[in-house]
């Protein structure tokens, strides 16, 4: 799965969790591994000229989501037997989601992992304009959301625990490629 991400914002942020958020939210999509996707990082001005030309609404936003034209609008692309596909755009204004950041009492990587999977749910076809819809995917969004906490908090331990594994053998003169690797 190839995930480009540009970061224009002038906010400096985690990209690569970013890129995982959303590389983590496709997979549970099963969305196939060979679909490109791109997350572009913006200021208020840029986010704001987006939000009034495409959407026709004033001011700034903190997600939007540009799918291709060339995916099959009838079928969402999170259905089975779609092959590779351009999702499309995922843009994310960092300073914007700074204060929903604050008043939800999270720090600002965690709101753009929120935003990240909103703007994936939004390319595979899903919309909250209903009430059922939002149901539905704000749903789905915050199952996924919880699951990609769990499997970074995961990996962060694993990967804490090899560290102190590699320092207690190197404590007692052992080298860290001698043992075998359990994760192999």
């Amino acid at each position: 799965m190839s995930i480009e991400i540009a970061n224009e914002s002038g906010v400096t942020v985690d990209e690569p969790s970013i890129v995982a958020a959303a590389r983590f939210a496709l997979d549970r999509m099963g969305v196939s591994p060979l679909a490109e996707l791109s997350v572009l990082l913006v200021e208020l001005d840029v986010m704001a000229d987006l939000h009034q030309r495409w959407m026709d609404l004033p001011g700034p936003t903190d997600v939007m989501a540009f799918p291709m034209d060339e995916l099959d609008s009838a079928r969402r692309p999170d259905a089975t037997g779609l092959g590779p596909a351009l999702l499309g755009d995922i843009v994310l204004c960092p300073e914007f989601a700074k204060d929903q950041a604050k008043k939800a009492g999270h720090s600002l990587l965690d709101e753009l992992h929120l935003l990240t999977v909103h703007g994936v749910l939004h390319l595979l076809g899903y919309d909250h304009a209903e009430p059922a819809e939002e149901r539905e995917m704000f749903t789905l969004q915050n199952r996924i959301l919880g699951d990609f906490r769990t499997a970074a908090a995961e990996a962060e331990r694993k990967s804490a625990q090899r560290e102190a594994d590699s320092k207690l053998l190197g404590a007692v003169g052992l080298e860290d490629s001698d043992r075998p690797d359990p994760d192999a």
